[in-house]
């Protein structure tokens, strides 16, 4: 395991499975882990992520997941939000689960957002090299809907765009990879991100309710 500071985030390369343990209850968690999907991306990783969602202690979460099934937690679920991508042709929703302890229903949202892919176009300029990378615009829009004063856990971080999110708008973080490669990306990214002036302000949430069926 390797441990790296930086600014207010806490990096582990690691097994989350082995990490989460040592951490003890978190605040909130906001991740997009490995899920059941068509394009084929990290499916070896899909068990340990549905190990690790059951198992995770915290008062709310936001986890992107399949659009077919829920993720299974130990919170109940308050909110399905949609992420629009507004770029891409055939899947263009993604369901962001929103889990909160209190149970507490939420307004389900959605945000229009254009999805981070390598090459030219809308959300290319952010490619740092992960797959399924998200967009720092749309974990910040994320992070307004979890209290200020709470610590975020990403126990997939991939390439660090929830820990650049924290990074510009005054959040602790702490992150965790298990591929060493998206580590280092995920570490510079954040330090980066921490050297420029801080947002501290969070995107205001525009109230384009979903529609749930």
């Amino acid at each position: 395991m390797r441990v790296e500071y930086i600014g207010d985030a806490t990096l582990y390369l690691g097994d989350c499975l082995d990490i989460l343990p040592t951490l003890g209850k978190v605040d909130a968690v906001v991740t997009d882990p490995p899920y059941p999907n068509g394009e084929g991306y990290f499916l070896n990783s899909v068990y340990t992520a549905r190990q690790v969602l059951k198992q995770i202690d915290c008062d709310i979460a936001l986890i992107f997941w399949s659009e077919i099934e829920k993720p299974e937690t130990n919170m109940p679920l308050v909110a399905v939000h949609i992420w629009h991508r507004t770029n891409v042709n055939g899947k263009i929703y993604e369901p962001i689960y929103h889990f909160a302890k209190d149970g507490i229903k939420r307004r389900s949202m959605i945000k229009d957002h254009a999805a981070v892919f390598y090459g030219v176009g809308p959300g290319c300029n952010e490619f740092a090299g992960h797959p399924t990378q998200k967009p720092v615009a749309l974990m910040q829009w994320c992070l307004g809907l979890i209290p200020k004063a709470l610590t975020i856990l990403d126990p997939f971080m991939g390439s660090g765009t929830t820990g650049v999110a924290c990074a510009e708008l005054g959040r602790k973080f702490i992150g965790i990879e298990i591929e060493e490669k998206y580590f280092d990306i995920a570490c510079k990214r954040i330090e980066i991100a921490y050297s420029q002036p801080r947002l501290f302000d969070e995107p205001k949430q525009v109230y384009k309710q979903a529609t749930l069926v």
